[in-house]
């Protein structure tokens, strides 16, 4: 069953269907999707745990050390960290940081 969030930005709505235990299908845009593996969930968590990062969701200018950069590096080429925050937090992995466009892991 598909799941609406709005992106960690909240300008914009989409969907995903899984779990970050499971791995997760995200569909978002006009017919794009996405799927992140439970591995590549593991991996990220695992290599931000305890961390306050900049979420990095810009397509150009994406911040060095942040979770869009990691993604990028990690998964795919494409700006998701503005629908993989909204998942990680709806699981409890994550709140946002005392600092704008932060986020800290558990």
């Amino acid at each position: 069953m598909r799941i609406q969030l709005l992106t960690s930005a909240g300008r914009s709505k989409f969907e995903f269907e899984g779990s970050v235990s499971e791995g997760t299908h995200i569909y978002y845009g006009n017919s794009h999707e996405s799927y992140v593996t439970k591995a590549q969930y593991e991996r990220l968590l695992s290599h931000f745990k305890g961390k306050t990062v900049k979420i990095g969701t810009s397509r150009c200018n994406i911040p060095h050390g942040s979770l869009g950069e990691w993604i990028n590096e990690n998964i795919q080429y494409r700006s998701l960290a503005s629908y993989i925050v909204p998942i990680l937090e709806r699981g409890g992995y994550v709140k946002h940081g005392l600092e704008k466009g932060t986020i800290t892991f558990k």
